[in-house]
């Protein structure tokens, strides 16, 4: 239980009751404590967060949490990931929003709400004004629901943050890459999208960046452990010659090899002004590739964090970050490598750092408390 943090208001309260916290409790919350917890928290005037991740909440116990979202005047967010949520749950949740006016995050993901538990929340948000930042990822979404909140957010002007991370696709057409790149050119609200674990492919992301050429909204673009190679690399650099407002780019977990990276080089060597976090960790990138991205790093000086561990870390690639941290160009703070020499020989070692590195485990004390707090909005 924590109150008047740096980012709430003094007479405001947050109430953290995370299963995975051992500091805090030995047990988990089970169903039967939602009518309690509930009934407590719907007169509360001052409880403003509630967190109640990684414990045993089922739909029984979703159905109290939807009234409670109905009923208050203060919560602002509510965390329920990784707990025992499936479509009826959702469906409680959901249509809570229906009259809640005061939510602005919900996190719900890691539940598996499937398909009938997307399209309840694409339905809530027809109607609901007041929630900024929905995670909906690792939720085992299907093919209509994805599609249901790309057509949704057409025309939600207050959403500013979505993940839909993993949904569950039998196509390989990319149908729902297609509509979340219409939504994006005609959205002028969206700020941050995850579409992790997507299954897209290089026609997906040259959808993706036809649109977002003409969006002037998106400033963070999650396409990790996607299946894109150099060619959907190529198409991503002309998005950064245009020089729109993305800000942070993370492209984890593909193929873009030497080529992508030296696309993406090129663009941010001598266009891009507005990029300052760039992802390229497992991508199969070697020592020409990972050489670009320092080079340009000498000309861009707005490209201050860029991460690559679990590249091909050949003594080229190490030298030239290895320059780059010696000269301050890059603080180890924002990459994930650190330089040692062994024999005369530079080489990189892995350093803990990505940027959402607090999004599955919760830290309890230690200067990550403090970090997790500017973490981006999902």
């Amino acid at each position: 239980m924590r109150s008047g943090s740096r980012n709430e208001p003094s007479n405001e309260m947050t109430l953290d009751l995370a299963g995975n916290n051992k500091l805090l409790t030995d047990t988990r919350l089970e169903d039967r404590d939602m009518v309690p917890l509930c009934q407590t928290l719907a007169n509360s005037t001052y409880v403003s967060r509630l967190d109640l991740r990684y414990n045993n909440i089922t739909d029984e116990g979703a159905k109290h949490l939807g009234k409670l979202i109905e009923v208050s005047v203060s919560l602002r967010f509510l965390n329920v990931m990784c707990n025992d949520i499936g479509p009826d749950g959702a469906e409680h949740i959901a249509r809570g929003l229906h009259t809640n006016e005061t939510l602005t995050e919900l996190k719900v993901n890691g539940n598996k709400i499937g398909n009938k538990g997307g399209m309840m929340f694409a339905s809530a948000l027809q109607i609901n004004t007041g929630v900024e930042q929905l995670d909906l990822g690792d939720a085992d979404l299907g093919t209509e629901s994805v599609i249901a909140l790309a057509t949704i957010l057409h025309y939600n002007k207050f959403l500013k943050a979505l993940n839909v991370n993993r949904p569950l696709l039998f196509t390989h057409q990319e149908e729902t890459t297609v509509h979340m790149a219409n939504m994006l050119k005609v959205n002028t609200t969206l700020r941050e999208i995850h579409l992790q674990k997507y299954d897209m492919r290089d026609f997906g992301a040259e959808r993706l960046v036809e649109t977002l050429q003409e969006n002037i909204a998106l400033s963070y673009l999650d396409l990790s452990c996607n299946r894109i190679t150099r060619d959907g690399a190529k198409h991503l650099s002309k998005l950064l010659k245009k020089n729109t407002p993305l800000q942070v780019l993370d492209l984890g977990f593909n193929r873009i090899e030497d080529d992508g990276a030296i696309y993406l080089s090129e663009a941010l060597k001598h266009f891009n002004t507005n990029l300052h976090t760039l992802v390229l960790t497992h991508n199969c990138i070697r020592g020409n590739g990972l050489v670009a991205v320092a080079d340009a790093m000498k000309t861009n000086s707005t490209l201050y964090s860029v991460f690559i561990w679990g590249n091909e870390l050949e003594e080229s690639a190490c030298v030239a970050f290895n320059d780059l941290i010696e000269s301050a160009r890059l603080d180890t703070e924002q990459t994930d490598v650190q330089p040692y020499v062994v024999d005369g020989r530079v080489y990189l070692s892995e350093l803990s750092h990505g940027i959402r590195r607090h999004y599955y485990w919760t830290p309890s004390y230690g200067p990550d408390v403090e970090k997790k707090k500017d973490d981006l909005l999902l």
